[in-house]
């Protein structure tokens, strides 16, 4: 079946929909006749772009409060959210493929315009969040290491900006390239850190088999589903049905079956990495602050300063830093990116990138000065929850549309959900649903 005969056959109804990330569209050649690790080198990148927000700033918190707090048992719910987030990072890959169209097109080509603005503001809010947590850590990261004001070091982040713009025109091969580098730069840096910490092993394989006492334990639930919802990030389900775009595979069945298979295979391996980078800083936090009878450590700053004095070696703290720095400006780079797919996707409107980047960043940025003037680092950290609470608002309002437009036959033809991943999909999305509405409840009512 060609292309057009495919999209012809799918249920979408609206025509002249822009391209999305329209300057970067299909500007990857994928080369006939490659062998597999080639072919699956050329589809690698996307994934890690998506990755970058699985280990953002805004986990930081939540895995250094679940570690020093409880040791190992919460390693289980990072595997489990992980696992949340595979499933449905796949879905997202194979709607942009299949459909040529982002998260955002496709709720835009389905729903009436009503639902689609109320969709769009309340994605615009999420961004803002999103890009809030980033802009925080990125300041908590410059100030620890080079003890640059934090109202300073808020306004440098905007600097991501002219670093988007560089490297997209230059190709977005250099732009993946660089968030492979920075994603590189985290895992150094928290293997190193373990290596320092030295974990028991039985006890941290012991935390990744589930403890009754996560559901039991009203304070060790409610930083279980801080993590889950800290680590699955709605504006990652956006971003990756649009990078996928950007390898020019072959516009088929075939084709489109197997670009869905290597950006499943690139999303799954990236998610490893931000799975390991969650892990490690809970691991580290277990094994250097629980073990040692500091069991409220939940501020990054507090963290840092513990680290060197606590395991005798002077580099601890540097590369806990680094590694936040690396993070933040990661994840700012990858929320502009989301930020742009987002409002080109629900308005079907094109501004030009330069501006619709710097209006993410003041938006992000005038709180946190605010904030950093009124009431210092302290109030950083709590907008920095903040933060997480309202992302997990705004989760299940992407997971929900993704699995039903995912799992519609006659969106998406003979890439339909089987029945094992539609209802799998379904129940992901109900748990994350459930579990964010207890966290809301218990952060404004408890």
């Amino acid at each position: 079946m060609t292309h057009k005969n495919l999209l012809e056959s799918l249920g979408w109804q609206r025509k002249g929909t822009r391209k999305s990330l329209e300057e970067v569209h299909k500007s990857i050649p994928i080369p006939k006749n490659m062998g597999f690790f080639r072919k699956m080198l050329a589809f690698s990148g996307p994934g890690y772009l998506v990755a970058v927000g699985y280990m953002d700033p805004g986990n930081w918190a939540t895995d250094l409060a679940g570690g020093s707090r409880f040791g190992y048992t919460l390693l289980f719910v990072i595997l489990l959210s992980n696992l949340f987030a595979m499933l449905l990072q796949h879905l997202s890959a194979k709607l942009g493929i299949v459909s040529g169209r982002d998260l955002a097109q496709a709720c835009r080509d389905t729903f009436p315009k009503w639902a689609n603005y109320i969709l769009w503001i309340m994605a615009e809010v999420m961004i803002t969040a999103c890009d809030l947590a980033e802009v925080i850590g990125s300041a908590i990261a410059l100030n620890l290491l080079f003890h640059i004001p934090l109202a300073m070091g808020v306004i440098i982040t905007a600097a991501d900006v002219l670093i988007l713009l560089m490297l997209q025109q230059k190709g977005f091969r250099y732009l993946e390239a660089l968030v492979i580098t920075l994603v590189l730069t985290i895992v150094v840096c928290f293997g190193l850190e373990i290596i320092f910490a030295k974990p028991e092993l039985f006890p941290l394989l012991a935390g990744f088999i589930p403890n009754p006492e996560i559901i039991t334990n009203p304070e060790m639930l409610y930083i279980a589903v801080g993590i889950l919802g800290a680590t699955v990030m709605p504006h990652n389900l956006y971003l990756h049905s649009a990078v996928v775009q950007t390898r020019d595979y072959e516009e088929t069945v075939a084709g489109k079956r197997e670009a869905v298979k290597f950006s499943t295979i690139d999303s799954t391996f990236a998610l490893f990495i931000a799975f390991f980078v969650n892990a490690a800083i809970l691991i580290v936090a277990a094994a250097v602050f629980s073990t040692r009878g500091y069991g409220e450590v939940a501020e990054i700053e507090e963290a840092y300063k513990l680290l060197t004095p606590l395991l005798g070696v002077g580099a601890a703290s540097f590369l806990f830093a680094l590694a936040l720095l690396a993070s933040g400006q990661n994840s700012t780079i990858t929320g502009t990116l989301a930020g742009q797919i987002i409002m080109e996707g629900f308005l079907n409107l094109r501004i030009r990138p330069w501006l619709r980047r710097i209006i993410t960043r003041l938006v992000a940025i005038v709180p946190a000065i605010i904030v950093v003037i009124l009431y210092g680092g302290t109030g950083l950290g709590r907008l920095l929850i903040l933060s997480q609470v309202v992302l997990s608002m705004q989760l299940s309002f992407a997971v929900f549309p993704l699995v039903m437009f995912t799992s519609d036959k006659k969106k998406m033809g003979p890439f339909v959900n089987p029945p094992y991943i539609k209802y799998s999909a379904y129940t992901v999305a109900i748990i994350i649903a459930l579990l964010n509405i207890w966290l809301i409840v218990n952060t404004f009512f408890s």
